[in-house]
């Protein structure tokens, strides 16, 4: 079960002072700051200017709260906190949300801009791995918008161009990627 994951240390000293934990209805706040600020920050010049500034920590705050007190079946957020507590990090996981040949999914991964280079995306991603595996999910997908340079992250960890699609934002349309795992256990060494 997602909920007994035991979360590894890390070994890499610049992350000593790091954690990863599974979220609780008290962090919708530091989250809501990481979602939105991560979405002003990495899809500047990708999503519409309009869209962005329009973006709100209070409907950002209210939706996670939603999300995290009452989540959809096998539904999870994990958080990266920095020493002090405060949460610079997030992913959301949970079963996959469409028949694409994969069990689950990754629905969103955000690590502050000025925590980026630490490795703790990758933490975060591995603690994903590692809680699909524990609700029994082999395989797992996430969406990224084409013009997003994050993709290079996710092909850096092993992750394949599966399909595409166009979704509407603000009127623009945009391409997403889905990219995809086969084999979980393989990422994180069985």
């Amino acid at each position: 079960m997602m909920d007994d994951l035991v979360i590894p240390s890390r070994d890499d000293p610049r992350l000593a002072d790091y954690a990863v934990r599974l979220a609780t209805p008290g962090d919708a706040a530091g989250i809501a700051r990481v979602h939105v600020d991560g979405w002003k920050t990495s899809y500047r010049g990708i999503v519409p200017d309009a869209f962005l500034d329009r973006l709100s920590y209070r409907q950002s705050y209210q939706a996670r709260r939603q999300r995290l007190e009452a989540p959809a079946p096998g539904q999870r957020t994990l958080v990266a906190t920095e020493p002090v507590g405060w949460i610079v990090g997030f992913a959301d996981v949970g079963p996959a949300r469409e028949a694409l040949g994969f069990e689950g999914e990754l629905e969103a991964l955000f690590v502050m801009r000025r925590y980026q280079g630490r490795g703790l995306g990758g933490w975060l991603l591995e603690t994903v791995v590692r809680a699909q595996l524990a609700a029994g999910r082999r395989s797992m997908l996430l969406w990224v918008l084409a013009d997003n340079p994050a993709r290079r992250f996710y092909e850096a960890f092993g992750a394949e161009a599966v399909t595409t699609r166009q979704i509407a934002v603000d009127g623009a349309m945009l391409e997403e990627v889905a990219y995809g795992w086969r084999d979980l256990a393989a990422l994180v060494g069985g």
